[in-house]
Parts: structure tokens; C-alpha cells; sequence
């Protein structure tokens, strides 16, 4: 069974020709054989269509398939980054009600830092992984200057740019405005 369907990809104006193709396979080591589907993706200028395979025993219409496990692989994503940003895997309490506790306070850390990443970040770094959002603007050098009227606060130079910081502090006093 073969579907066509063409969708933007790459550069506006140029549309790959899209081809999905399904068929049954049965390697040595497996005992009968399963579903292979089968994505091509044939862009403009490229030499070679980009190719890409999914064995499965999903009985849906090849597309959605695809469409299926691209939200699977995403969400792998977001778990990888957790991880790796905040070393979720790492449960070191004896017992497990401790160790739940302590899950449940790795995920609302990333639920929190997700919501400082879509409602605070300026769009040129909203892009960026929790793992960055760390390094760049939490755990970064720094010394705090009390003058008569004021506070000064001095970041590394390897910190992000004044602007940025700027943009950043901006966002935050919109959605806490301060009392009175």
C-alpha cells in the first residue's frame, strides 16, 4: 500500500514529495514476520531521499503511524532531558516513599524550568534545553555590589549578554508585577 502526500519542508516554496510504503519483513533472529513502514522524502536540490523506518504491529494507515511515533519520539525527548538537565534517574534513598518524594521534586523542577522557558525566556534563546537554561543563567558566577541606593550585580563574561538579561528580568516583573 502506497500513499503520496506532499508537505513544506526545508525552505518555503519547496515541497518534498513525500512516499510512504508498507510491507512485511521477517529477520533471522524473529519468529514471524512484521510490519515495516517505510517514509521517503524526496526534497528539492537534495541527490538523495532521506529515508526512515518503523517496524511496527500498528494496524492504522501508514501516515498515521508516523505521525504516531514522531509524537512518541518527542516525548523521549523531553524525558532524555530531564535526565540529563536534572539527573532524575538518580533516586539514592533507602527506602521508596523517599525515593517518590524525591521524583516528585525532580518533576516539578522541570515542570518549573519549562514554565520559565515558555513564559519568561525572549524568543532568540526559548529554543534553548534545560541542561542550558543551568549553565548559562543559574549556575553562573557572580558577585552582588550594595552601593548607598542601589544593587549592582556582576556576572561572568561567559554569562549571556546584558540585553538578554535585561529582556529576561522584564518578563518576569510582567508577570509579578510588584505590590501597591
Amino acid at each position: 500500500m502506497e500513499e503520496y502526500t506532499k508537505r513544506p519542508v526545508g525552505r518555503p516554496g519547496k515541497k518534498p514529495l513525500i512516499k510512504y510504503k508498507s510491507f512485511h519483513y521477517s529477520a533471522a533472529s524473529w519468529k514471524k514476520a512484521r510490519r515495516i513502514i517505510v517514509k521517503i522524502e524526496h526534497h528539492p536540490g537534495e541527490f538523495f531521499p532521506r529515508i526512515g523506518y518503523i517496524v511496527t504491529n500498528l494496524k492504522w494507515d501508514n501516515r498515521r503511524v508516523v505521525k504516531f511515533y514522531n509524537k512518541r519520539g518527542t516525548c523521549e525527548q523531553w524525558i532524555k532531558e530531564g535526565k540529563y538537565a536534572l539527573t532524575w534517574t538518580r533516586l539514592s534513598c533507602q527506602k521508596f516513599m523517599e525515593n517518590e518524594v524525591r521524583l516528585k521534586l525532580f518533576i516539578m523542577a522541570y515542570n518549573l524550568g519549562n514554565i520559565f522557558r515558555s513564559l519568561v525566556l525572549p524568543e532568540e534563546i526559548a529554543s534553548w534545553s534545560l541542561r542550558t537554561i543551568q549553565l548559562k543563567l543559574i549556575k553562573i558566577g557572580g558577585r552582588l555590589i550594595k552601593h548607598a541606593r542601589y544593587y549592582y550585580m556582576l556576572l561572568a563574561e561567559v554569562s549571556i549578554k546584558e540585553r538578554i538579561w535585561r529582556s529576561i528580568m522584564r518578563n518576569i516583573s510582567q508577570l509579578c508585577p510588584a505590590p501597591g
